[in-house]
């Protein structure tokens, strides 16, 4: 794994923008898969919301493998435990952060706060914000535990801190929208804490620190929101999955600071689809891969091709809302297209489709007009890709898939070229 040193970072120059989904990728955010994989276990992977354990060595190759093709196309590869243990080099945001953080776990002042902050904050940075992600055995505690609040007795589990196995999907932790940013406020518990990584990131990092970062939403918001369900399709234009994890009452609030907070959009297109694990955000059924080009899984869509789809708009009461049901039309409209292809998870064959967006066939991540990454599993995915034009760049993904997450989930964009 490429660790991006001190002094290459103060090299660094980029202000964050994000115009497209298609814009050549030029600086993105990744998590390596570490500890906290093999810090799941059959009693607490679905508390987890993995359906499985990944075999953590191979996964890190395979997402070696993911780092290696973003670079050897010109992208630059940040990691978020690395901006994050720079960002908590200064001694001051470390207190305060780890205050944050172990009162997002659930601890208030007391026996066990004071155990957990002494721990951690005795250890060195990176040290320690490793041990944060993959989570803090009982053990460490030794004879102490007896004053901390989880008894053996009446809870089975060994951590008294939570792993975070999910954060290799770096990509819900926050979504980057023209020059602002709206942070994610995670539905399940065990995806909460993660985000304060990213608010931390964005706002005490050398790299960010100097930015004027309007936020459209934040992580304390009440309602619900997350990166997977947010598509920003041009410089003006979002599409926001309404999902298992995104709320239609976030949709509104992220459209009400957009508008009225000067961010240069117009329009957000609430797309509804099912409500499920499966398909647990939009971009798990729908991506842009070129200017009028979109990946989609058909069973979204209902009888006759339609769907539940309403466009939001600034107006003088607010936001004027508009009901659709044909995506092609929407999309044709919003963007200013005359032609829209849409290329279908598995060629729409009813096994094939299923099969290839359960391992997410659809999570494409555009990585420069008509050129994507995806999953080598999903075969006929891939290769009506090809017919239709995209250059296709696969990745191996047998123990990634298990987190049901593709290329397009593990990456949060920071920097694309404007089209």
């Amino acid at each position: 794994m490429e660790i991006v040193k001190r002094r290459e970072l103060a090299k660094m120059v980029f202000q964050t923008r994000i115009k497209s989904e298609i814009g050549k990728l030029k600086v993105v955010l990744l998590k390596r898969p570490g500890k906290e994989i093999e810090n799941i276990t059959p009693a607490t992977m679905h508390e987890l919301l993995f359906d499985d354990i990944p075999y953590l060595s191979e996964a890190q190759r395979e997402h070696d493998k993911f780092a290696e093709v973003l670079r050897q196309n010109k992208v630059k590869v940040l990691y978020l435990d690395d901006l994050l243990a720079e960002t908590l080099k200064n001694k001051a945001i470390k207190n305060t952060f780890l205050k944050d953080l172990i009162t997002c776990s659930g601890f208030t002042r007391g026996a066990t706060y004071d155990a957990l902050k002494d721990y951690l904050g005795n250890l060195e940075t990176q040290n320690m914000v490793s041990k944060i992600m993959e989570g803090v055995r009982k053990e460490v505690f030794g004879k102490t535990l007896k004053n901390l609040r989880s008894f053996p007795e009446i809870d089975n589990t060994p951590f008294i801190m939570a792993p975070m196995p999910n954060l290799y999907f770096t990509r819900d932790l926050a979504s980057i929208i023209g020059k602002g940013a709206s942070i994610s406020s995670m539905t399940f518990k065990a995806r909460q804490r993660e985000t304060l990584f990213i608010e931390y990131i964005l706002k005490s990092h050398p790299l960010f620190s100097n930015q004027t970062i309007p936020y459209w939403h934040r992580r304390d918001d009440i309602t619900k929101i997350e990166g997977g369900d947010v598509l920003v399709l041009n410089n003006h234009v979002v599409a926001v999955g309404i999902s298992e994890r995104t709320s239609v009452e976030a949709i509104e609030n992220l459209a009400s600071n957009l508008f009225k907070n000067d961010s240069g959009y117009d329009t957000v297109i609430a797309i509804k689809i099912p409500n499920n694990h499966a398909m647990m955000h939009l971009d798990t059924v729908f991506t842009m891969v070129n200017y009028d080009q979109f990946t989609v899984y058909p069973d979204i869509m209902q009888e006759h091709r339609k769907m539940d789809i309403w466009t939001l708009h600034p107006s003088s009461e607010g936001i004027e809302y508009k009901k659709h049901s044909d995506l092609q039309q929407v999309l044709k409209d919003c963007l200013g297209l005359d032609e829209i292809d849409l290329i279908y998870t598995g060629k729409g064959d009813p096994v094939a489709a299923m099969r290839e967006q359960w391992n997410d066939g659809s999570n494409t991540l555009t990585i420069a007009p008509g050129e994507v990454v995806t999953y080598n599993r999903n075969y006929v995915s891939n290769e009506l890709l090809r017919e239709h034009g995209i250059k296709v760049h696969e990745i191996p993904s047998s123990e990634l898939s298990r987190g049901r997450g593709g290329p397009r989930c593990m990456s949060m964009p920071l920097l694309r070229a404007d089209l």
